[in-house]
C-alpha cells in the first residue's frame, strides 16, 4: 500500500477503503481564495498569452464553464470535496501569517524562518485594489455569470467581502 501511496497523488486514483485510511491518517488542510482573486492571479500570470483583456480571459473562463481541465480557476468545491473530506484547518487567503503561525507551532516547527516576510494587510489591500480594477472591466453579465460559476465556493467558505457576493 506505501509503495502504491508514494507513485499517486490523486485520491480518486485509490479504492474507497484506501482513501479512507488516508484521510484518517492525515492531518488536511485546505487553502481557500477567493475565486475571484484567483481569476486575477491566473490572468496575471498567463498575461498576454492568450487573452488580451481580463474581460475576454473572463469570458474564456466561463466558455469552458466546469469542464475545464485547468485547476487555477475550477470551483473550489469540485476540486477539494469539502463536503465529502472534513478538513482539519481551512485557512483563508489573506490570513496565511496568522493561520500558518498556528499549524507551525502544532508541529512544532520554527515560525519566524519558514513564514513569508509579506504582511496579510499588505496582501489584502493589494487584491483588494485589483479586484476594484479588474471587476469594472467586466460587463454585468460576466459578473453575474462569474458569481454563478462560484456560487458553491461563495456558500461554502466565508468569502463575504468577495466581488462575486454582491
Amino acid at each position: 500500500f506505501h509503495q502504491r501511496h508514494t507513485k499517486k497523488t490523486q485520491l480518486n486514483k485509490f479504492n474507497q477503503t484506501e482513501i479512507e485510511a488516508m484521510l484518517r491518517s492525515y492531518t488536511k488542510v485546505l487553502f481557500v481564495r477567493d475565486p475571484f482573486q484567483r481569476l486575477i492571479a491566473t490572468f496575471l500570470q498567463d498575461m498576454g498569452s492568450s487573452s488580451p483583456s481580463f474581460s475576454s480571459f473572463v469570458q474564456d473562463v466561463l466558455d469552458s464553464g466546469t469542464h475545464t481541465t485547468s485547476v487555477a480557476w475550477k470551483p473550489l468545491v469540485s476540486i477539494c470535496q469539502p463536503c465529502l473530506v472534513q478538513y482539519d484547518y481551512v485557512v483563508m487567503f489573506g490570513f496565511h501569517r496568522q493561520e500558518l503561525g498556528h499549524l507551525l507551532r502544532r508541529a512544532g516547527l520554527p515560525m519566524d524562518s519558514l513564514l513569508p516576510k509579506f504582511t496579510d494587510t499588505q496582501v489584502l489591500w493589494t487584491y483588494r485594489w485589483l479586484s476594484e480594477q479588474m471587476f469594472s472591466e467586466l460587463s454585468v453579465q460576466q459578473k453575474k455569470q462569474l458569481s454563478h460559476f462560484y456560487r458553491w465556493d461563495l456558500a461554502a467558505f466565508p468569502l463575504l467581502s468577495s466581488f462575486l457576493s454582491d
